[in-house]
């Protein structure tokens, strides 16, 4: 049995970034076993969770990579949401921040994020942390989608 594609959602506004970001999953042994939606602002990320307007028939993420400076709602307003929605809490949110402040990283662990990752000033290592990163996640045991706790 073929083992389940791991969708990823990319909450990132910066174009630059977002090429790495499908350049590094092209290139590695991961291509074949995820799927990347990209958007570029938080309400975009909010509307393609909540399936509102043109993402109404958008796939549930098994994880969610999400910059925190971005337009219309930053991303800690975004990751609030996320974690106070009882359909949409359990999906592990990495954030993804060229933000060194502790004071981002508190907050973001504070509000539920999984993990907090700065990243790195290049693209080739920009690159190594994202196959990293989705490496833990396809191997790990994620939370089925839609079941209630007991």
């Amino acid at each position: 049995m073929k083992p389940k594609k791991l969708r990823i959602l990319l909450v990132e506004d910066n174009p630059e970034d977002v090429l790495i970001a499908e350049r590094a999953l092209k290139k590695t042994h991961l291509k074949d076993s995820s799927e990347l939606f990209v958007v570029n602002d938080g309400q975009e990320a909010l509307d393609f969770l909540r399936r509102e307007g043109k993402y109404r028939d958008a796939p549930r993420p098994d994880l969610i990579l999400l910059d925190l400076k971005l337009p219309k709602v930053n991303g800690h307003e975004v990751l609030a949401q996320i974690k106070n929605d009882e359909n949409l809490r359990r999906i592990p949110v990495i954030v993804l921040t060229v933000s060194e402040r502790e004071e981002d990283m508190v907050k973001a662990y504070d509000s539920g994020a999984s993990g907090y990752i700065t990243k790195p000033p290049s693209s080739a290592d920009f690159a190594k942390v994202l196959e990293t990163v989705l490496d833990y996640w396809r191997i790990s045991e994620l939370p089925p989608q839609g079941v209630s706790s007991l």
